[in-house]
């Protein structure tokens, strides 16, 4: 059972459409998200897929700085990443709606700003109205 933040998080890559003056730009979004807050702690963008943004910092500095051990319940295991589609959802439906006429140089901007209010300023109601940043600071272990 999860019942305290810091406890357990999934990470997802997944990624988003931009417009571009000739056409669309993708980007692929990186996440990390704590499952008991649905705080988004590190985040990264790439316009490929390689192995060092798979991989890189923002995950291995989590995974050494709270001793995370990596586990999956299995291939195509919904309940690994659910918490992680639900921040997708969210990017894919509200922030592209607000932000039809960004290319791909502004999508770290306009991406930050856009976690920053699901972090600090949109209140979830799976969390009793509060938002991600006020249950992770309310329940540090």
């Amino acid at each position: 059972m999860v019942d305290r933040a810091n406890q357990v998080w999934a990470a997802d890559i997944t990624f988003d459409a931009y417009g571009e003056p000739n056409g669309v730009g993708f980007v692929h979004l990186a996440a990390v998200v704590n499952w008991f807050s649905l705080r988004v702690p590190a985040w990264r963008l790439s316009i490929t897929l390689e192995t060092e943004f798979c991989l890189g910092r923002c995950g291995r500095r989590l995974l050494l700085e709270h001793a995370i051990a990596i586990s999956m319940d299995g291939r195509g295991a919904w309940r690994d990443n659910v918490f992680v589609e639900g921040l997708w959802r969210s990017v894919k439906s509200e922030h592209e709606n607000l932000r039809a006429q960004d290319s791909v140089s502004d999508a770290p901007a306009s991406l930050g700003r856009h976690l920053d209010f699901h972090n600090g300023r949109r209140p979830n109601s799976s969390l009793g109205a509060r938002t991600p940043e006020q249950a992770y600071l309310d329940h540090l272990p």
